[in-house]
């Protein structure tokens, strides 16, 4: 049974939130505030933290940046009443793997929820393989580094697994919902996200040479994306 910590001052969605998990088989935590949700996170190492941004205590980027820098490698899930897309960005780069955006519906929820919890138990330790190179970029499979132009670039796990699936296509596109499937983990590609669309932009921010006028990670128009060496 995977166990379920929710961080979420707000009591009747907490107990929303509870309720509708437990329903699923889910082993869940509450805690109503950043400061009992560190605590919590740190001593009972859930298998995926539900995250409100919005705390009374504690900014809740802050809070995931001290639960990464902690440790904390399992997956979170960002609620959000922030809509714009630099905040849900924000969210990706301080360590989150998906949002939900306020408000949502449950069957939303557990959709992102079966998916996170998938790719946590089944990612795996480590990948195989030689080097790959696209234009000025380097990128080590099995020690999951990246190089542009002989410098580091920091990617978060999902921007590096979302390389690797668009590397290991040699060319052909990809749809999102392929990409939902194989880095997301998701069993339902009807759910609307902007999350793929997201970390390609995160991609081409730290990969590509000018992000407006991408050479390789380039979209193919009402189909997805394709990386282009």
């Amino acid at each position: 049974m995977s166990r379920i910590l929710v961080i979420e001052d707000h009591e009747d969605m907490a107990f929303g939130l509870r309720t509708a998990l437990e329903f699923e088989g889910y082993d869940v935590d509450v805690a109503l505030n950043g400061t009992s949700g560190f605590a919590l996170a740190t001593s009972i190492e859930p298998d995926l933290i539900i995250l409100d941004l919005m705390l009374p205590d504690v900014d809740g980027y802050a809070l995931l940046r001290r639960l990464r820098q902690r440790g904390a490698h399992g997956p979170v899930l960002i609620l959000t009443a922030r809509a714009d897309e630099a905040d849900v960005v924000l969210g990706f780069d301080c360590g989150a793997d998906d949002y939900v955006t306020k408000p949502f519906s449950t069957a939303e929820l557990l959709a992102r929820v079966r998916a996170l919890v998938r790719r946590a138990a089944t990612e795996p330790a480590g990948q195989s393989g030689a080097r790959e190179r696209f234009g000025a970029v380097e990128v080590d499979a099995a020690a999951r580094t990246v190089r542009r132009a002989g410098h580091p670039v920091e990617l978060t796990p999902m921007e590096f697994d979302l390389l690797l699936a668009l590397l290991r296509r040699r060319g052909a596109t990809a749809t999102r919902a392929d990409l939902l499937r194989e880095v997301w983990r998701y069993d339902d590609t009807d759910v609307m996200t902007r999350t793929v669309d997201m970390h390609v932009a995160e991609l081409r921010r730290k990969l590509e040479q000018d992000p407006a006028r991408p050479e390789h990670i380039l979209t193919v128009r009402k189909v997805g994306y394709r990386l282009r060496r």
